[in-house]
């Protein structure tokens, strides 16, 4: 089958930089060396400075898009994982369907439009991300025991390790503005992968999302944690190379 993207967008989610999509830029560069391969940094953390306490989600989509355009890709699938599902459609909906080919959601957060992050979390984690937001205007990360249990669960230690070193504080805005899908472009393909091993977003609620959501016209399953682009880079990326048609 012949590419007719140009490039792949790699969003990350919260508390984590573009650092933790590197193992699976790894493999996406050995299947396809032709593909660009973009991951991008949102604003307040690696190569992006700023103050958390003013990102929220319009000012993640301005910098995604920004970045898109500085790399001079014309036409691009997304990929969002996590937190980096209430960024993407407004990169979709700013980018248009002429130049979004597909957008892939990775146990994406995909709450019912009008709803935050926080408003659509369940438990404990509700209960403990609750707490960080109500003080001040960024959220420390998670401690290594957490991050073990929610994003790593089923890892080797030196991924574990990886992990832990990419993670970074948040912007509590991300976890707590309400979501607005209406201007994402209805005809742009949707795929879902679904990590069944999820203890940050399980697969029931992902599932919820899916439905959240519309529009997805795939799900693809694979049997791993939540941090499914360290634990699982070759499996993803060619899941992702795959769609480049």
């Amino acid at each position: 089958m012949t590419a007719v993207n140009d490039a792949v967008v790699l969003i990350h989610g919260g508390q984590h930089t573009r650092e933790c999509w590197d193992p699976t830029v790894t493999a996406l560069r050995e299947l396809r060396p032709d593909v660009t391969v973009l991951a991008v940094d949102l604003p307040g953390r690696g190569s992006k400075p700023a103050a958390l306490s003013e990102v929220g989600i319009a000012e993640c989509v301005r910098s995604v898009v920004a970045d898109i355009d500085a790399a001079g890709l014309s036409a691009v699938v997304l990929i969002a994982h996590s937190m980096g599902g209430v960024t993407m459609p407004g990169v979709a909906a700013a980018l248009g369907k002429e130049r979004v080919r597909r957008m892939v959601f990775v146990a994406a957060a995909a709450p019912p439009n009008g709803m935050s992050i926080l408003d659509d979390l369940m438990g404990e984690l509700q209960e403990d991300v609750r707490e960080r937001v109500d003080a001040p205007a960024e959220s420390p990360p998670f401690p290594r025991e957490t991050v073990e249990s929610l994003f790593c669960n089923g890892m080797t230690e030196a991924q574990t390790d990886f992990v832990v070193r990419c993670m970074c504080p948040e912007s509590n805005l991300l976890a707590t503005q309400k979501v607005d899908r209406s201007d994402m472009p209805p005809s742009i393909p949707r795929t879902w992968v679904l990590t069944l091993q999820d203890q940050a977003v399980s697969p029931d609620q992902q599932r919820q999302h899916v439905d959240n959501l519309g529009g997805v016209d795939e799900i693809v399953e694979i049997d791993t944690c939540h941090d499914v682009m360290v634990s699982e880079p070759e499996i993803l990326a060619k899941i992702l190379i795959d769609r480049l048609v």
